[in-house]
Order: structure tokens, then sequence, then C-alpha cells
């Protein structure tokens, strides 16, 4: 079925969209008024929980087709949601029975109860309001990463995720891996002593970074819908270079190199030290543009002293991110040849005894020393099937006997939040200091409401006669406290919203 075949219409804000049966029941949702999907009503002629999960997706070009893929052989594939429906072709034709939809809303809405779990593989500016009205009815919800693009929707899901009680996973697909489940183990058993520094780095970007937004608006394809890729961002022209994939690259669609990558390098460091929300930060990059992410950067974030259930008392810990093609330096003792960078990057745990280094993923872990660890006992679950897989096992327990998935949102959520704080740190480094946060109530404590800052809206130069002409256009002075509040929750367009932040 082409997209002009599709029930629903294409143009704008599709307004023969009804929006009002699922705001509706959305609003009941958030008031208490659960709407349960069906593996968990008995007696009514529902499925028992052990058949098969009726599950959609949403974002289903790229990942999300992966996913699905990786819960096929079980499960049934029920609907596709997808704005692009060129990029979405494959999957559409894989699935032949699946429904499609151009809105998620309307999928909602239409499908209700026949949908018990959703998958959220958009862009990810959109991943927070798909994923938390799924959860308001119920549904159990699989997010990739970076699970948000704010530190405000990264609580608004942790907190939605145990008021519904659903299953939820991130798609680090390393938090399910034998490496990561190795580093933790080695670092809480006393293996490499007390870590007080952290360094990690990723390959990417390879995607375009650094750009002038374009000038040049294009004409959207017959096979696009830009009002709903554009979503709770603010309206600009369509233009080929934002998507598909490369969103990532720009602000208000993406969180660049770190907040695509740092998910799958630093889970293994969240996890293993508990670190919980950091006190301090700050950022540094090449040139960095009012609307996309820059070439390469360099984030610190700082862990003050922290008292762990599991752990006992941990020392303080500084966390170092580089991308764009730095890396950190090897340390002394580093094999000669050997590349740092395994799989898109690596991470290394410098201990009082011993470093621990592993690549993305946190895969295949090693101490500098040599020492092959043995007999190290086992505190980590292991998945025996696959991350996805894990995911629907969760979702077919009930909420009382519930094995949390290996990145269930109490953990991905507050992780998530780390991850997009260095996007932040990024950001506001025109500020020119350490930013001092309060991760509790979600605001940072020594931006003033005096201070300014400015940023380049357009950067580069003209060759005239054989002489150089530099041209760089800044805004004008940004109230500093207004534009980070803004970055912490992003206002969305009208027309879009968020469900209620639970108590």
């Amino acid at each position: 079925m082409s997209a002009k075949d599709s029930t629903e219409q294409h143009a704008g804000t599709a307004p023969g969209i009804s929006r009002k049966s699922f705001l509706k029941r959305s609003l009941l949702a958030a008031a208490g008024f659960t709407i349960l999907p069906s593996h968990v009503v008995s007696g009514l002629g529902h499925r028992a929980p052990s058949d098969k999960l009726n599950i959609a997706g949403v974002g289903v070009g790229g990942r999300g087709f992966g996913v699905l893929r990786g819960m096929e052989e079980t499960e049934n594939i029920v609907a596709l949601c997808d704005v692009d429906w060129r990029y979405a072709k494959n999957c559409f034709e894989h699935y032949p029975n699946a429904r499609r939809y151009w809105d998620w809303r309307k999928m909602l809405d239409e499908m209700g109860d026949s949908i018990d779990a959703v998958v959220v593989a958009t862009s990810d500016h959109t991943h927070a309001a798909i994923a938390a009205h799924a959860m308001t009815l119920g549904k159990h919800v699989f997010v990739e990463k970076p699970l948000t693009h704010t530190v405000y929707e990264s609580r608004l899901l942790t907190r939605l995720a145990k008021q519904y009680r659903v299953a939820t996973q991130m798609g680090n697909q390393g938090a399910s891996g034998e490496g990561t489940n190795q580093i933790v183990e080695w670092i809480q058993n006393g293996l490499i002593g007390e870590v007080r520094h952290v360094e990690a780095f990723t390959d990417r970007p390879i995607w375009p970074q650094g750009l002038n937004t374009p000038k040049e608006e294009m004409p959207v394809p017959d096979t696009m819908n830009w009002d709903l890729f554009v979503g709770p961002a603010k309206m600009r022209p369509y233009h080929e270079i934002y998507t598909p994939w490369n969103f990532r690259g720009w602000w208000d669609f993406g969180t660049g190199a770190l907040g695509d990558m740092a998910c799958h390098i630093l889970d293994a460091a969240y996890r293993g030290l508990d670190l919980g929300y950091p006190d301090r930060v700050q950022g540094s990059s090449s040139m960095l543009l009012l609307d996309a992410a820059p070439v390469s950067q360099r984030v610190q974030l700082r862990f003050p002293e922290r008292q762990s259930e599991r752990l006992g008392r941990l020392p303080a810990v500084k966390v170092d991110w580089y991308d764009g093609g730095h890396q950190p330096l090897k340390p002394e003792g580093w094999p000669d040849g050997r590349n740092m960078n395994h799989l898109g990057g690596g991470v290394l745990f410098h201990g009082t005894k011993d470093t621990l280094i592993a690549g993305c993923y946190g895969r295949d872990p090693w101490l500098l020393s040599g020492t092959v660890p043995e007999n190290v006992p086992q505190t980590e679950r292991r998945v025996e099937t696959s991350h996805y897989m894990d995911f629907v096992r969760a979702c077919k327990e009930s909420p009382e006997s519930r094995v949390p998935c290996k990145s269930d949102f109490e953990l991905a959520g507050p992780f998530n939040e780390m991850v997009v704080m260095g996007v932040l740190a990024v950001r506001l480094q025109a500020l020119n200091k350490e930013l001092h946060w309060d991760g509790e109530n979600m605001r940072f404590t020594n931006i003033s409401d005096s201070e300014q800052l400015r940023v380049i809206i357009e950067d580069g130069f003209e060759i005239t006669d054989g002489h150089p002409t530099f041209r760089r256009t800044m805004t004008d002075p940004l109230n500093a406290r207004h534009f980070a509040e803004n970055l912490i929750r992003t206002p969305y367009r009208e027309g879009w919203d968020l469900p209620p932040m639970p108590a």
C-alpha cells in the first residue's frame, strides 16, 4: 500500500486525525484511571500473559525495524507508524498485515487495547511524548537511546514508569551483554581498587555536524509528513539534510555524538560506580552553532562522594568524555600498537590498583596490568536471550513479580539525565565557567538572573581576489538562566503536550 493509499490524511497536521478520544483517555489515565493492556486483563476473553504480545512500532525505517525484528519470531507486530513512508518501506513490506499510520496519536486512539507494547525509535526529540502517553495508557515501552532529548523528559519517563507499573527498556543493547556484567563485577569486587577517574570516547559523529542552517527550502516529498516529523519542536522549512538519520546532528531533533553514543559507552560506569546525579559539569567543543551540534566535544562531569546501598561510601569521581576524533591519552603501560577504539569507542576506569578498559557497548573488558580475573563472584543478572526478548519477557510478568529489564527506566532515566547533562554543558560553554548542578531539583545553582551569553547563528568566509573575508552572525545577548531552563525542559510547540509530572 502506498502512502497515498493510506486512510490517514497526509498534509499539515493531518486534520483527519481525531485526537479527542486519545487526549480524553490520556487525561483519565493521568488522573489515575489506567486503561489496562490486554495481557493483564483476565477473565474477559483476552490473551493470557504467556501468549503473544501485540507490538506497535513508531519510527520503523531504521533502528525501529531492527528492534521489531528482534521480537518478531515470538510476538505479533500489529501496527507500524512513521512520518517517512519511503524510509519505512522495507519495514512495511516485511509486515504486510500490520496496520500503517502516520501519527502515533491516531494509532493509539484507534487500536486501543489491541496494542500491548510500543517500540519508540523516532528522532530523539519525540521519544518522550510518545513513550509518556503510551505508558499512561498502560502500554509497555521500549525506547531507543538516548532515552529522551532533555533532563526533564528523562525524569518524567522515570516517574511515569513507576506510577503505571509497566515494563520498560532503553535500547542500549550492551546493558544486556556479558561485557557490562563483567565490568560491574570487577569494579564492585575491588579488582581495580577505588575509581576516581573515568575516560570515555566515541569515533562518532559519522553523520553531518557543525553545519550552518540551510537557507534553501525544499519541497516536502509526497512520502513525508514534515509537520509530524517536526512534532514538538519549532517549525522550520523542510530540507533533506535533517532526516532520516542526520537528525542526530541538529539540536532541535537530536543530541549529537554524545547523546547518541554515551548511552552505550558510559552505561557500565553509571552502574558499576552507582554515580547518581553529577554536581558539576563543564564542556568545550569545536565551533558551537545555535542549531547544529559541533564536530567535536569534550565534557567533564564530576560526581560527589556518595552512599551506595550495595557498596557503602564511594569516593568522588570525574568522568571525561571525548568525541569527534579525540581520544584520551594512552596511560603508562599501554600496549604498543593496540587501538583504543574498539567497535566505535572505548572506556577507561582508572583505579588505585589497576586500569580497566573496554570497548563500545562494554565489550571485551581487560586489565592494563595483564591480569586475567578468575573466580569473580557473579552479582549481575545474565540475560539468556537478547536485550529485545528480555523486554518481551518483562512485559509478560505481573508488576508484583516482574524482574526489571537490564535498562529499565528506574536506571535508564537517571542515567540518561547524566548523558544529556553533557549536552547542556556544551551548549552553555559560553558562560566560561564550571556549572554547578542541583540534580534533585533539575537546576543550575550558579547561573544568575543577570548573566548573558551569545551563540553563533552562522559562520563562513569567502575569498575575493585572493583575500579572505570572514563573517560570523551571532545571536543578540541571551538571558543565560532562561536559555538554560529551556534546555533543561524544552518548550513544546502548540498542539503538542506531555502528561503531568507525577509527584
